[in-house]
Formats: structure tokens, C-alpha cells, sequence
């Protein structure tokens, strides 16, 4: 270990709780031992994800919230004390790690609470709000501090009042639930939050608290739910327990779904930093003994979740600072890195390290950085992907993509609380395989079918590996996705996978292998338009083989044609971006967090963009855009065509000619983009599925 990382590893206290070093694995979806939402109980298999974890070096475990009461049927947590004695032998063997553990309990969502298609009509106005019970949709998950409070992911749908007798009965269930909680064995507990725009947070803020009773009006009013939270728990489970409370420092919203960027200069609806300072010590004198500090609202989700476009150690300066108005530990979150983290904990300006979605990508993190191996740590490329997968069509929840319900798992790393489902067991008939395309996927089958004992030959035609990914990372903000590419190129070398650059192959049938795997990626697609020659495509310009003027045009505003657009601005260009539909970056599967930090980017920088609008023509200087207002002529010096992909797929007729050989010796499969388009996360999936299937 370097020096500069030991003040990582020096011990701390919460309260009289000591921590044996400052890395604090942080609450994530999809991390809890304990479900109690629409399913209820204790998360079967989870164990295996800390397992991994305990002895690699994380000093204190917060697993994800535990609400207080399910969506259906409105089970109380407390009341089923069974549910807790299955997490009893896991907090054990963390605790014979050295490690210790908080329980995060959670008063819910508020008008945060995410709404799937299936339950809008049923908190809605109209008949079947009147008519649900109870076992459709708890009124507990669907009120908030004001009535008619807009829904974040859907603003047509409108809040009930949150009242005075049902804060009552949630103050007792902290306590009672964090009883629970201390009787397993945990070592504190971590009230969930006045952080992020949840239900305590809508309380504390002005810009969603509107109340006349004492839960309203001042500061000390719109604190007094969370400082009776602590009291309640401070009672039930005695003075020396310890509860964190995870804050968010300042708001950074600017109004309903609308957040500020890094750097803007606005008017905050929410906490402002003079607030905070005041804030904190309301609520250490209530009783907290740590704040798990980072930023942002579910308006402004990027601050709690900060995607790629957010710079490392994005909340740092802002937790150093609330430090100086409080005597009790902070923790800070937010694309912290460990030099950073260091340096700052050792000036006494935090206290500890939050470590969260790392952590999903590899379980091995903080023990690569004790040991000096940081070459060998897969970076976490803030992709959300896998991990946090959720958010609507336009991004604010108009159809919200199912793939929520799997959470806490991660793109790169598909081990991840699927622990029981694969297998890392050598093959127990080793094959010889040849994968085509050193792409993403096919690095990723090389790397795994090499671990698992097989024979792998990696065919790449270019003189490079990592095919349509190195245009993907060649963007300013990407640093990230730059250190992935150097750490799949340093994992092909460690293994015993032989790469064959500058190889292109036209014959499966020429391949000595039992299995050929086919990754060869997909095609840009192009439009029919009246000049369109001139257009250059996203992957051409990305890999430098265009170098665009000033004025650029991108027809596409997806993922990649709005990353573009917002590079271009950084360097100083004036791009524009023409999409056919309502929306910017509105494919599924991309998270919430990611694709309002991209749109509230474009809107900060001032970048036109022409909605439901299409391409008519276009010569050396001019595109003509036809628009709801009418046809535009806008200058363009370059213009770049981001509308997506199509499969190649050369060598899907010779994979057919194989099948229809009953006695063929060889089996084709087709991973990735060449298969069917998808994104990184299917990639990798895929790849990593495939190995699973053929080492058995």
C-alpha cells in the first residue's frame, strides 16, 4: 500500500461503535437482506453478495433501506419479527471479518415513489382510487407532506397528505423496527432520509412543505419528523445505540424535475447550503450520531447518482464543508476517489470514504488499493446499466421499464448478486474455442472461457481491441471507459486466451475449434436524405477520422447523439440536435439519473435542439430541418448521423449451412450487437451467459 492511501485504513468511531477502517460500503437497491415493498421477507441468496465482500476490506456494511411498511397489503415491519432472524448468521460472519453493520430503515418515498403503468389507476383520482384497498396500494406509499404534491415520475398524478396521526404511528415503527434491527446483532441503525428528496427530506424542505401544522413552516418544524425518529430510537434501544442519518447537504434543485448542473449558478427550492449549516446541528442535538452525506433530490437525481457526465468526487467540497458545523462523523458519497477520500480524511475534513456501486463492479476494490493493485480494479464507468436500470420513455416515468425489479447487479460485472444462479468451476470437458471480433463481448467470452479451462483463440481484424467501445470512450468526459479499455486489454494479457490482431476471417468452417463464437458488433445505420453524403457517422467522427467545424449538426438525439453534443460544447463548438420523437435520450433501460444530467447538460449549455422535427435536405452549408413550427435552415459545418445500428450479420448463412449438418462437430453462436442490437449490459450478459452454457 502507498502511504497516501494508509489514512483509508485507520480506525473511527460512531458513537462508541469503532469502525476498523474509513470505508463505508454504502445503501444501494438491490443490496438489502431484508424486501419490504410489493414482495416481503428476507432476500434469499444475498448472503453470498456480502460473503464476497466482508473480507476484502470495507470497515462498516449499510445494506439497502428496509421500509417501515409494504406497498401491499400494509405490513408493518415490526410486526413480523421472523423475517429478521434469517440475517443473524451473515451478520455474524461479517462481524468475525472485523467488520460491522447498520440496518437502513426507511419512512418510504413520498411523491418520489416510483409508479409502474399497472398502479396509476389506482392513485389516480377517479373510481378505482376509491375503490383499491389496502392490498392494492398502501395509502402510506402514495402521500406526502402537501396534497396534491406532483408525482416525480409521473406529474399528472398527484399526492395525498401525509397526516400528523400517520407520522405518529411511523415514529413508533422506527422504533420498534430498529429494536429488530439491534436484536439481530446490528450494530446501528441508519434512518433513511433526509436525503434526496424521499419522505423525511419533502418534510424538511420548503419547496415541499406547505404545512401549517407543527411539521410545517420553519426550520425547526419541517426537522421535527426526522428528530423524533432518532428520539423514538434513542428511547427504544437505548443512548449508546447509533444512528446514522443519510442527508443530503444541498438540494440542487432548481424546481419540480428540474435540477442544476455543476457549476450553475441558481435559485434553490430546496436546502441551501446557509440552511445545512443550520440544519445539521438541529439534528445532531436530536441525537444522530453520523450524517451520510451527499446532494441532490429525486428532482435532481444526478447528485445522489452521479452518472459519467458528473466530475470525480462530485459532493466532496460540498460535505467538507457541513463537517465544520457539526462535532459528529461524516461520511461523503458521490464518484469519491481514493486518493481524494485519503487526502481529505486525513486533513480532518470528512471522515470516511462511501463506496457504493464500486463496490457492485468489484467485490475486491478497497483490498487492490490496500494492496497497491489499483491497475487490476475494474472501474465502475457510472453507466447505471445494471445496477439502477430504471426510468421512463422520456426519462419521467411515462413507461417505466420492468428491468427495475432487478437492481443491485452491475453491466461489467455479472457475478453480482447472482452468486447462486452461475458458476466460476473450471469446465469439466474443456473445449477449443475461437471467438470472432475483440470487441467488449468477445474480450469478455475470452477472458471467462480462458478462466474456465478452455482453449481460446481471439480473432480481431483491426490492429486494436475494443471495437465500437474505443469510439464510445474517445469523449473528454469518459476517463472511466478509458481505464476499462486499458483493463480488458491488461485481463486478455494475463490470461491464456492468444489474440491474432490484424486477422480477419471469411470461413468458420476454417477454424479449428469446437465452439466459434461470433462478436463482430453492428453497422451504422445511415438515412436516405437529399445530400446526406456529406454526413459523417458518430463511430467516424468518435475515432477521429472527421474532425467537425463549428457549427455540427447531429441528426439522432439518443444516448450518443446527445453525449456528442454535449462533448462538442466543452470544446467550444455550437452543435445542434435534431430528433424524431418528443424526446431526448429516451430509449429504455437508461437511468433516470443519466439521462436528465444529459438533457439539464444540453439545456445549460444552451443547445438547440428540434424535437419531433426530421431532416428534409442537406448541402455544404445548411441543413433543413422540417419542424412543428415549420422548416428551419441551420448552418452546418459538419454533420454527424447518430441513428442507431443494424446486426451484422455476414455470418449468419454460414452458421445455417452448419446447423443443417447433423454430424457437425462445430457450434456458432452470436453475441452482442451482431445478434441483436442491445446495449453494454446485454453484451456482457451475454457473453459472460454464454461461458456459463458451454462449461457444462
Amino acid at each position: 500500500m502507498t502511504a497516501n492511501f494508509e489514512p483509508l485504513f485507520t480506525p473511527w468511531k460512531i458513537g462508541n461503535v469503532e469502525i476498523k477502517n474509513r470505508i463505508v460500503m454504502l445503501p444501494m437497491e438491490g443490496t438489502n437482506m431484508i424486501q419490504w415493498e410489493a414482495k416481503t421477507g428476507f432476500v434469499k441468496g444475498i448472503e453470498e453478495l456480502y460473503r464476497d465482500r466482508k473480507d476484502n476490506h470495507v470497515g462498516l456494511f449499510i445494506p439497502g433501506l428496509i421500509p417501515l411498511i409494504s406497498i401491499i397489503g400494509e405490513k408493518w415491519a415490526y410486526k413480523h419479527p421472523e423475517v429478521f432472524e434469517p440475517v443473524k448468521p451473515i451478520v455474524n460472519e461479517i462481524h468475525e471479518s472485523g467488520a460491522k453493520i447498520f440496518f437502513q430503515l426507511s419512512a418510504g418515498s413520498g411523491r418520489s415513489m416510483l409508479l409502474p403503468p399497472m398502479l396509476k389507476p389506482f392513485v389516480k383520482d377517479g373510481l378505482l382510487k376509491k375503490a383499491s384497498s389496502k392490498m392494492i396500494m398502501s395509502k402510506w406509499w402514495y402521500s406526502a407532506p402537501d396534497p396534491d404534491e406532483p408525482n416525480v415520475w409521473d406529474p399528472d398524478v398527484k399526492m395525498d397528505l401525509f397526516t400528523s396521526e400517520m407520522i405518529s404511528q411511523f415514529v413508533y415503527a422506527f422504533g420498534q423496527t430498529a429494536k429488530l434491527c439491534k436484536e439481530a446483532g446490528v450494530d446501528g441503525v441508519e434512518i433513511h432520509a433526509v436525503h434526496e428528496g424521499y419522505l423525511l427530506d419533502q418534510f424538511a424542505m420548503p419547496y415541499t412543505n406547505h404545512r401549517d401544522d407543527p411539521y410545517g413552516g420553519s426550520l425547526e418544524n419541517r426537522l421535527r419528523f426526522a428528530c423524533e425518529v432518532v428520539k423514538e430510537v434513542k428511547k427504544v434501544c437505548g443512548e449508546d445505540f447509533p444512528v446514522s442519518l443519510r442527508y443530503s447537504v444541498c438540494s440542487m434543485t432548481r424546481g419540480f424535475n428540474e435540477g442544476a448542473v455543476p457549476g450553475e449558478e441558481f435559485e434553490e427550492v430546496g436546502r441551501t447550503m446557509e440552511e445545512s449549516e443550520k440544519a445539521i446541528k438541529i439534528l445532531e442535538e436530536a441525537g444522530y450520531d453520523m450524517f451520510n452525506c451527499d446532494n441532490g433530490t429525486y428532482d435532481a437525481w444526478f447528485w445522489a447518482h452521479p452518472p459519467v457526465y458528473a466530475p470525480l468526487n462530485l459532493n466532496l467540497s460540498y460535505v467538507e464543508h457541513i463537517k465544520n458545523f457539526t462535532s459528529k462523523p461524516v461520511v461523503c458519497a458521490g464518484r469519491l476517489q481514493p486518493d481524494a477520500a485519503a487526502e481529505s480524511i486525513a486533513a480532518g475534513r470528512i471522515d470516511a470514504m462511501g463506496v457504493g456501486r464500486q463496490l457492485l463492479c468489484d467485490p475486491e476494490y478497497i483490498t487492490k488499493i490496500k494492496e497497491g493493485r489499483l491497475d487490476d480494479i475494474r472501474p465502475c464507468i457510472a453507466c447505471h446499466g445494471a445496477c439502477l436500470p430504471f426510468n421512463g420513455l422520456n426519462g419521467k416515468g411515462t413507461d417505466i421499464d420492468p428491468m427495475h425489479i432487478e437492481m443491485g447487479r452491475c453491466v461489467l460485472n455479472p457475478w453480482t448478486n447472482n452468486e447462486t444462479k452461475y458458476s466460476k468451476e473450471k469446465a469439466k470437458r474443456p473445449k477449443k474455442v475461437a471467438v470472432i471480433g475483440g470487441g467488449l463481448g468477445g474480450m469478455e467470452v475470452a477472458i471467462q472461457a480462458s478462466l474456465r479451462g478452455h482453449t481460446v483463440d481471439l480473432y480481431e481484424k483491426t490492429d486494436r481491441l475494443g471495437g465500437v467501445f474505443n469510439a464510445a470512450a474517445a469523449m473528454s468526459f469518459k476517463e472511466k471507459d478509458k481505464e476499462l479499455l486499458a483493463w480488458y486489454d491488461r485481463e486478455i494479457k494475463k490470461s491464456s486466451a492468444k489474440v491474432h490482431l490484424n486477422t480477419e476471417i471469411e470461413d468458420l468452417a476454417s477454424l479449428d475449434a469446437n465452439i466459434i463464437v461470433v462478436a463482430i458488433g453492428a453497422k451504422a445505420r445511415s438515412l436516405s436524405i437529399p445530400g446526406g453524403e456529406r454526413a459523417v457517422t458518430a463511430v467516424d467522427y468518435l475515432d477521429g477520422k472527421v474532425e467537425a467545424g463549428d457549427q455540427v449538426v447531429i441528426i439522432g438525439g439518443g444516448l450518443t447523439g446527445c453525449e456528442i453534443a454535449y462533448d462538442l460544447t466543452l470544446q467550444g463548438k455550437h452543435p445542434s440536435v435534431v430528433e424524431m420523437t418528443e424526446y431526448l435520450v429516451g430509449a429504455r433501460g437508461i437511468c433516470m439519473a443519466n439521462s436528465s444530467m444529459l438533457r439539464e447538460l444540453l439545456r445549460y449549455h444552451q443547445v438547440p435542439t428540434y424535437l419531433k422535427s426530421t431532416v428534409e435536405s442537406m448541402d455544404e452549408t445548411t441543413v433543413s430541418i422540417k419542424t412543428p413550427d415549420g422548416v428551419k435552415q441551420v448552418p452546418a459545418d459538419t454533420v454527424i448521423m447518430s441513428v442507431g445500428y443494424t446486426s451484422d450479420q455476414r455470418f449468419l448463412p454460414q452458421a445455417k449451412e452448419n446447423g443443417k449438418k447433423l454430424l457437425s462437430k462445430k457450434k456458432i453462436y452470436f453475441v452482442g450487437d451482431c445478434d441483436q442490437v442491445g446495449s453494454l449490459k446485454t453484451v456482457i450478459k451475454q457473453a459472460y451467459e454464454l461461458v456459463q452454457k458451454i462449461s457444462y
